[in-house]
């Protein structure tokens, strides 16, 4: 025996008149008799009761959702930069606000497990604010909740009736189990972008249904329909550099002049990246031995010496991925999507081992010289973000700015410059590791790189829509972001198995 919604599914499928289908409908609830008929009516509308319930509250979700990408700031800023740059230089930007939202939480985690307890067990700070720990992070913030060394070692109690506070359980329980979920979170954000990106596109995608069935009837406004018919066209583009291949026939000895260039590049890489990590292992014993071994009198003067190592790590990580962008030039590969999968995996290993080099610096240095440790690290690690976000705003400003004026008045040759997603996107995957590493030392460090992250993306946006041009060979960038995730993985996984 059939149910009220099947018998309607059957009598919909039969190849008949509207008229035949009705009078077959009516023959068939005579024949199962009128009680029956009711009470199939009534499970029938409880079902729909459901469904209406269920779909208002989807319709309900849909508009909040809505609602909070209208007034998103940077939502239209994404569309703008995805039509007219691609999806190569739009991931990137996905990305930064992806790692916007990931500090927004570890921040609002953090103050309030942490930093609100320990209000109530607060001394007076009797250091002078003079503003230069605003670069350095010491002084008068050493004896504030920014730093490990603050906070209370036993249970806190907020009045003589409130039950006692765990201060020790709640600092490592908080951080541990933020460890836990970024890692958690990554391993689904990795799945989901690449079903997304990878499975998805490869099944569903096809030129004739982006060129006939992609666009939206709904869009009136003057403005979005110009936007909308960019984002097509360059979608469009990047399908069709997918479907042309570079079929030129290299002779045995180019072939062999190709592979010897990336050879050379690799070494001079690889030689590049041991350099630094020596100069900075170097420098950073004897830095540290100026610092706390020779008498300094002004605490201004030590205040500034510490500032000397994040400096010179912010200037070997603005100028090498430079060279490094220089290297990928020269090798001229034949797709532009391996010339950046390249360059990052050359900026990875050095960023990656700069910070190794660092972490043996402060564990096996540091820790066994400096009575509280945990603050100095912390400190450390708030002046190389400090530092490096500086350093980001001044290559944008000489990479892209300068770079612009040179090539449309001073050298035409060199031209306008693309966007360099690589050196970009492994900035802000170092900046999230340092991040990362300093949330034992430094609990609201994410606060820093909130405002950070907020300032790049509008500094990177004006720059890129000012000083760059779109890329001369168009590409898509479907599985950018999955990579970008993957990179991120690894200090994800580092950090929460360290905890």
């Amino acid at each position: 025996k059939l149910s009220l919604n099947e018998r309607t599914k059957v009598i919909q499928q039969l190849t008949m008149s509207i008229e035949e289908k009705r009078d077959i409908r009516d023959q068939v609830q005579q024949k199962i008799g009128p009680r029956t008929a009711e009470k199939d009516v009534k499970i029938h509308r409880c079902t729909q009761l459901l469904y209406e319930a269920f779909y208002s509250l989807r319709r309900f979700r849909e508009i909040m959702l809505m609602c909070f990408q209208s007034i998103h700031p940077w939502t239209g800023s994404l569309k703008v930069i995805g039509s007219k740059f691609g999806t190569g230089v739009l991931s990137y930007f996905t990305f930064l606000k992806w790692l916007l939202m990931f500090n927004l939480f570890s921040f609002l985690i953090n103050f309030s497990f942490i930093a609100i307890p320990q209000f109530f067990d607060m001394g007076i700070n009797n250091l002078t604010f003079t503003g230069l720990e605003l670069l350095t992070g010491s002084g008068y913030f050493t004896k504030t909740i920014f730093y490990y060394g603050f906070y209370s070692n036993h249970s806190i109690q907020a009045s003589p009736t409130a039950e006692q506070y765990n201060m020790q359980l709640a600092y490592f329980l908080t951080i541990g189990v933020y460890m836990l979920s970024c890692f958690l979170y990554l391993v689904f954000s990795m799945g989901k972008s690449f079903n997304e990106s990878v499975v998805e596109v490869g099944i569903l995608s096809g030129d004739a249904a982006k060129l006939l069935c992609s666009w939206d009837y709904n869009i009136t406004n003057e403005k979005a329909v110009e936007l909308k018919r960019r984002n097509l066209s360059t979608q469009l583009k990047e399908m069709l550099s997918d479907k042309m291949r570079y079929h030129r026939q290299l002779s045995t000895k180019q072939r062999i002049l190709r592979y010897f260039i990336h050879f050379m590049s690799w070494i001079i890489s690889l030689g590049t990246t041991y350099g630094c990590c020596l100069g900075i292992h170097s420098y950073s014993i004897v830095n540290f031995q100026i610092i706390y071994k020779d008498p300094i009198e002004e605490e201004m003067q030590k205040q500034a010496a510490t500032l000397v190592l994040p400096i010179v790590v912010a200037i070997i990580n603005l100028f090498i991925p430079l060279f490094f962008s220089f290297l990928g030039v020269m090798e001229r590969f034949k797709y532009a999507r391996h010339e950046i999968y390249i360059l990052i995996i050359r900026n990875v290993l050095l960023k990656m081992s700069i910070i190794g080099v660092l972490c043996y610096y402060w564990l096996v240095t540091v820790a066994s010289t400096v009575e509280c440790w945990e603050t100095f690290v912390g400190q450390d690690l708030y002046r190389l973000v400090v530092i490096d976000f500086i350093f980001s705003l001044l290559g944008s400003f000489f990479g892209e700015f300068i770079r612009s004026i040179m090539g449309t008045h001073c050298c035409r040759q060199l031209g306008v410059p693309e966007f360099d997603i690589a050196r970009n996107v492994l900035g802000l995957i170092y900046a999230q590791t340092l991040a990362w590493i300093g949330l034992f030392f430094a609990p609201l460090l994410p606060a820093i790189q909130i405002i950070k992250f907020f300032i790049i993306f509008h500094v990177k946006k004006v720059s890129l829509m000012m000083n760059c041009q779109p890329p001369r060979q168009a590409w898509r960038a479907s599985h950018m972001t999955t990579i970008f995730i993957f990179l991120l993985f690894f200090p994800g996984f580092l950090g929460a198995l360290c905890l």
